[in-house]
């Protein structure tokens, strides 16, 4: 029986940034899924056990995609600083080839990105120390009462400013570091206005969730709560809509309205707080501060 060829290290970088640059970001698994549908690559290659050790839990290709992720993430075009989600930086999102992404990490290699003095270069100019001389942090003193709204202010309207796309990339993103895994944006016209789905794991048990993303200035009224339940009936365990306005008194009614399917609400002040505890794009060390780059890049 022929043996089938493995693919080697270096021919999972480029599926991996290909992912990444698509749906934004990605667990270790969910990636594993997206490369190996990208590469056509059958179940006896997924299936080949790897022979370091493990005890047969660990396939041959979850151990390469490791490696693959380890390197690309010290050549600084991914990086996967909470909670197992892998994202793309912005210097990953510029290789346009996939010549390009090993000749990057050849070279990053040939640096010595494992050297005492890279690692000494890396803590002189952190990723947020160059992105604050670029201009891409605004700090905003939170003094008093009053002035904690100030910080939500500009991160709403920053918010509201990205692309529809992007804003759902963002939803996803902030779902993946809230604990939900296999999130997926799906956008299609014509679906009742859901823009994608989730599953949430709690202990031994999941529940498949159908959200809805509105970047909204003004307020979601009840009928938009109707009209995402009809859509959602017999697909999903939950709903959850997440806007960047408010829900008037009635939609909070009918989300939670008797003998109905409940739906779960986040208006604009709860994603500001989900987007602060969570540290994306918004930090706080004595001041909040939003980094700009962070949502035109996502």
């Amino acid at each position: 029986m022929t043996e089938l060829a493995f693919p080697k290290r270096g021919d999972l970088f480029w599926p991996i940034l290909t992912a990444l640059k698509t749906h934004g970001s990605a667990s270790v698994g969910e990636l594993q899924t997206y490369m190996a549908l990208d590469m056509g690559l059958p179940d006896e290659i997924l299936d080949i056990p790897h022979e370091g050790g493990g005890g047969g839990q660990r396939t041959k290709f979850g151990y390469e995609t490791a490696w693959a992720l380890t390197l690309l993430k010290k050549a600084g075009l991914i990086d996967n600083r909470t909670r197992g989600v892998w994202t793309i930086t912005a210097e990953g999102r510029r290789i346009p080839s996939e010549g390009a992404v090993r000749d990057s990490v050849r070279e990053a290699a040939k640096t010595g990105w494992g050297s005492p003095s890279r690692r000494a270069k890396e803590h002189e100019e952190t990723p947020q120390e160059k992105a604050g001389k670029l201009g891409e942090w605004e700090d905003i003193a939170v003094v008093s009462e009053t002035d904690e709204d100030s910080w939500r202010e500009a991160l709403l309207e920053t918010v509201r400013g990205m692309e529809p796309a992007a804003f759902e990339r963002l939803c996803q993103r902030v779902l993946r570091e809230a604990g939900f895994v296999k999130v997926e944006v799906t956008g299609r016209s014509g679906d009742g206005g859901i823009d994608g789905a989730g599953v949430l794991r709690v202990q031994l048990i999941s529940f498949h969730v159908l959200f809805q993303c509105k970047r909204y200035a003004g307020s979601v009224a009840p009928s938009e709560i109707r009209d995402f339940r009809g859509a959602m009936v017999g697909r999903a365990d939950k709903g959850l809509m997440i806007t960047t306005g408010r829900f008037t008194k009635a939609a909070e009614r009918e989300a939670v309205r008797d003998g109905a399917p409940a739906i779960d609400l986040i208006d604009g002040n709860a994603l500001c707080d989900l987007l602060k505890d969570l540290e994306l794009g918004v930090r706080t060390v004595e001041v909040t501060s939003i980094r700009r780059g962070f949502f035109e890049n996502i």
